[in-house]
């Protein structure tokens, strides 16, 4: 069974694959640490949000180093250059003026900021169906295809794009009193999003990587009521017109935090697999999830990055990741992945010790 069919079959709940499969990101420090181990160049691939790049960059590396999966993306426009200036700062093609912060990158000046309604009418997005933002997913989808499974990238969906447009805390509060110009940036932010998947699915993936960040450490960051009212109609209808370029594709969905509330609603409308399982939050338990909606998703991710793997014990490791496959991919229906991107504040050991433990205990009995 190669990386292909063993994804394929644990994403879809179709029978048991011979073992639990693997993904994993590296951050830049991590993907040249070990492009220098494994004799490589270190490989990125423009993104058209910076911190995307660790998504679909070096995927020659991540499949030597154990990764049943690749990950394309959308890059550049054609012509369009990230340049930094004499402060330290790029600014994308959004407008988005942004820094590297700590661990991510960190957007110190958002376009939309104080915007009128008539500022986000006139407001354009690039264009997602520009060719050229596709060239390094195709030269990968190209050279992977048969091999292993291909998950396009498509994160930063709508609601965290948009309030990256505006800025965290006034979006929230202009959410919260129905500005006029939500409903509009949110049509705006669908329109480009879709174009990204539409132009992804055409190109042979096989999932597509949606993903908004509805939740905190504790809970959601707004009202199921209004997440229902507001955005539910708005993902039941890119989920929709995603599997119209491709009944078979699979829908990911990403959302980072204590988000088990929204899981009815997002498996209503369409979703095959939730990512990353963010763990130790609320709702979060391996068991409660597994018994709850074991039989409606299947689940990706549920490895601590944010403690176990920087601060853990090699045994700690060891056994959060056998005792994860053992409940989340009892049955099949889990694809075993660390619950974000892995940092710099994680040792390439670390790294090596989640590969092997998930190498090591993850093949099933058949």
């Amino acid at each position: 069974m190669n990386s292909r069919e063993r994804v394929q079959r644990a994403l879809t709940r179709s029978g048991l694959p011979d073992r639990v499969p693997i993904q994993f990101d590296l951050c830049a420090g991590l993907l040249e640490t070990f492009s220098e181990r494994y004799g490589l160049e270190p490989a990125y691939s423009p993104a058209y949000y910076e911190d995307l790049k660790y998504r679909i960059s070096a995927n020659e590396l991540r499949t030597r180093m154990g990764s049943d999966v690749v990950v394309v993306g959308a890059g550049l426009a054609e012509g369009f250059e990230l340049k930094e200036d004499e402060q330290g700062f790029i600014t994308n093609e959004f407008g988005m003026k942004m820094r590297q912060g700590t661990l991510y990158m960190e957007v110190v000046e958002s376009p939309l900021r104080d915007a009128t309604p008539e500022d986000v009418e006139a407001y354009t997005f690039p264009d997602p169906h520009d060719p050229a933002r596709y060239l390094c997913a195709e030269q990968d989808i190209a050279r992977y295809k048969d091999d292993y499974f291909i998950i396009g990238d498509c994160e930063l969906t709508m609601f965290e794009l948009n309030w990256h447009l505006v800025g965290m805390e006034q979006y929230m509060l202009d959410l919260a009193m129905g500005a006029d110009y939500i409903e509009r940036l949110l049509e705006k932010a669908h329109h480009w999003s879709l174009g990204i998947a539409q132009e992804l699915a055409h190109r042979g993936v096989d999932a597509i990587w949606f993903g908004d960040d509805f939740g905190s450490q504790t809970g959601l960051l707004l009202s199921p009521r209004m997440w229902r009212r507001v955005f539910k109609p708005l993902y039941a209808n890119i989920f929709a017109a995603a599997k119209a370029e491709n009944p078979d594709l699979l829908i990911i969905f990403h959302s980072d935090g204590a988000v088990a509330e929204l899981l009815p609603d997002l498996i209503e409308i369409g979703m095959d697999v939730f990512n990353p399982v963010q763990p130790n939050g609320p709702g979060h338990e391996p068991h409660q999830l597994k018994e709850q909606f074991g039989d409606d998703v299947a689940f990706f991710g549920a490895i601590d990055q944010q403690h176990l793997l920087p601060q853990g014990t090699m045994e700690e490791i060891e056994t959060d990741v056998r005792e994860k496959m053992a409940i989340l991919g009892e049955g099949g229906g889990y694809m075993v992945a660390p619950a974000h991107i892995i940092q710099a504040d994680t040792l390439p050991d670390r790294v090596e010790a989640f590969i092997e433990a998930a190498r090591t205990y993850g093949a099933y009995d058949t």
